[in-house]
């Protein structure tokens, strides 16, 4: 089973991971696995603690989730800096997660207690209607390497704030970052053991799905990661979330802006070392502004230098594992055999550490990897559409539909088109983005279901009690 961020096990000592710099390729710390029972042990803990949660007011759990966004600001430079040396983010680019982490919690904590407050409805013969959301216990988070504060954060504000339990298994490749954030949780004021990090593999993390502790799992991954863990969750009639993979596609019509595309574009792409579920990925561009963007892009991409992450002109860091640039380098010259054209890039460098260049695929086709698939790396694949029309039909073909956007000068029309037409959970018009804290973030088909931020994620495990007064 292929996960995204999967275990990366010591060579020598199979009860051990170790996380190791993308970037200098060397071993920077060994967890110890935790057993079956050590495991179990974990989620039992985590649920007496959520007993005293649940009954906790909203206003108070809130004034603690203010303090876990205070505390992360206090804790930027380290977490960045602890990010940075296990994946091979920009430091620049963790410090900005850990500020939108801060948001979350500060949205969270002012709109939480509206969101989650009881409602009143007259029913039938004069009885009054009451609208509870309870909490449910403990939920299972399994999150990738990609963003490590970011993608534990997200599930976890929200789930605290409706009175849950929380744990996380995080990818092992970032286990000190999830150690980091569960030390700082508790330090802002967060009970012991209510967020518990599972340092597991993925043979016991499929029995702690089936715990009876265990109320709900969300996981961002693969869609093979998440069609494994749904199944496993599905047989034990528990509710899941998925946040999965995609390949979003930014259309470029007729009468876009170039200068304004061109320079998004090459952003969208690379953004954290171009490894974001979110990442623009595809660009889809008509055929009377073509040759004009092409131009441009594909000097930009080729302008772009890689280096140290911590430097703060780098632009485009390490990939996080060097089987992760394998693969990636792999499906490139997979679909270049098929028939797309290199523009730039796509040559491993003769250098240390897990490096892949800004590449530019054209002639991208139905059949190729940079196509039908998700690129998980700095590499644009550009594919010339007839028209506008087209490009929309191009954009929807696709198994996955999280994000994507659309350039043109008439942003009514854009809007439009994005909500009529556009298949997928997300759209940005004339720009680029990762997530907004009172926005709804989620996709649809391939890419996964259910919602998180903008209040949808408080009430994605909770139980809506339904209580009628006679």
């Amino acid at each position: 089973m292929h996960w995204k961020g999967h275990a990366v096990k010591d060579s020598v000592d199979e009860s051990q991971i170790t996380t190791i710099n993308p970037y200098t390729a060397k071993p920077i710390k060994s967890y110890d696995l935790m057993s079956r029972d050590e495991a179990f042990a974990a989620a039992e803990r985590c649920h007496e603690a959520f007993l005293d949660w649940r009954g906790v007011s909203l206003q108070e759990r809130a004034r603690i989730i203010g303090q876990i966004g205070e505390k992360l600001i206090e804790k930027s430079d380290d977490f960045s800096a602890l990010m940075t040396e296990e994946t091979g983010k920009l430091l620049k680019d963790g410090k900005t997660e850990v500020q939108l982490c801060a948001g979350i919690c500060k949205w969270t904590a002012e709109a939480g207690p509206k969101e989650l407050a009881d409602e009143t409805r007259d029913v039938e013969n004069g009885e009054k209607g009451h609208i509870a959301y309870s909490p449910i216990g403990v939920i299972y988070g399994i999150q990738p390497w990609n963003f490590p504060a970011y993608q534990a954060i997200r599930y976890t504000i929200a789930n605290l704030m409706a009175g849950n339990g929380v744990l996380l298994k995080h990818a092992a490749s970032c286990t000190g970052a999830g150690l980091f954030l569960r030390d700082l949780m508790e330090e802002a004021g967060l009970p012991k053991h209510l967020f518990t990090v599972l340092v597991i593999d993925h043979d016991i993390s499929d029995e702690v799905i089936a715990h009876d502790k265990v109320r709900g799992v969300t996981l961002t991954g693969s869609s093979d990661a998440g069609r494994h863990v749904a199944a496993k969750a599905g047989a034990a009639l528990k509710k899941t979330v998925m946040e999965l993979g995609s390949n979003d596609a930014y259309l470029v019509l007729s009468d876009a802006d170039l200068d304004l595309a061109v320079k998004t574009c090459v952003m969208g792409r690379i953004y954290n070392n171009g490894q974001t579920c979110v990442n623009a990925k595809r660009f889809v561009v008509v055929d009377a502004v073509y040759d004009d963007f092409i131009a441009a892009y594909v000097k930009e991409m080729s302008d772009i230098e890689m280096g140290d992450p911590s430097d703060k002109a780098t632009k485009l860091g390490p990939m996080s594992r060097k089987e992760l640039r394998d693969k990636l380098h792999d499906q490139v010259w997979k679909s270049i055999a098929k028939g797309a054209k290199l523009s730039c890039g796509g040559h491993i460098p003769d250098r240390r550490g897990a490096f892949y260049p800004a590449t530019v695929l054209e002639d991208v086709a139905p059949g190729q990897p940079a196509y039908d698939e998700e690129l998980f790396g700095p590499v644009a694949s550009v594919i010339r559409a007839k028209d506008d029309e087209d490009a929309m039909r191009i954009a929807n073909d696709s198994k996955f539909g999280l994000g994507g956007g659309i350039f043109s000068r008439d942003v009514e029309r854009a809007v439009t088109l994005a909500r009529d037409e556009f298949d997928t959970g997300m759209v940005f018009v004339n720009g680029f983005n990762v997530a907004t804290p009172n926005m709804p973030f989620g996709g649809v088909k391939n890419s996964g279901y259910g919602r998180e931020h903008g209040g949808f994620g408080m009430k994605e495990f909770v139980n809506v009690k339904t209580i009628i007064e006679n």
